[in-house]
């Protein structure tokens, strides 16, 4: 079973998701195989520009550095499949973090098998959610405010006591 977040646009937060569902986005959280295999082309499609950025900053530089140091062929495919390997796992996040960048909000955490099921397992929850928030208010009024007690002046817990009061 995967685990899968739950984001819309910071501006969509505020109506009701059930109007525009296809403005939701859901992130897997796990090991993405594209991105492991052709991280370029899975970074452009995801279109995670400053993490393309980054990549080939980081693949140019360790490059440079391993042909300068003479580190042989070996051991730079041996590097360069663990920084694979390292992107592969942080997809996910990286996904979450350009969200997050853009002005979008989580709104849930799901487990489910497949993304379909995650979506229907999340509107089942949403839709209880929503109708038991409505229950609650047509049904009850607001808590009554406490009184203040004006015979026995009561100190706040948490305060310190006034100076030449009795402990």
């Amino acid at each position: 079973m995967a685990v899968y977040t739950v984001h819309a646009p910071a501006s969509y937060y505020a109506t009701d998701v059930r109007t525009t569902p296809d403005k939701l986005v859901f992130v897997r959280d796990g090991f993405y195989v594209w991105a492991f295999v052709a991280a370029i082309l899975w970074l452009i499609w995801h279109r995670l520009w400053l993490a393309l950025i980054a990549y080939l900053a980081i693949s140019v530089a360790a490059d440079v550095l391993f042909s300068r140091l003479g580190v042989g062929t070996g051991a730079r495919l041996l590097i360069m499949i663990v920084f694979a390997l390292l992107v592969g796992l942080e997809a996910g996040t990286l996904r979450r973090w350009k969200l997050s960048r853009g002005k979008w909000r989580q709104l849930d955490t799901v487990v489910a098998d497949s993304e379909e099921a995650a979506e229907r397992r999340f509107f089942e929850r949403w839709n209880a959610r929503s109708a038991q928030e409505s229950d609650r208010n047509a049904m009850s009024s607001p808590p009554p405010m406490p009184r203040a007690s004006i015979a026995q002046p009561q100190g706040i817990i948490g305060l310190f006591p006034e100076p030449g009061a009795p402990r």
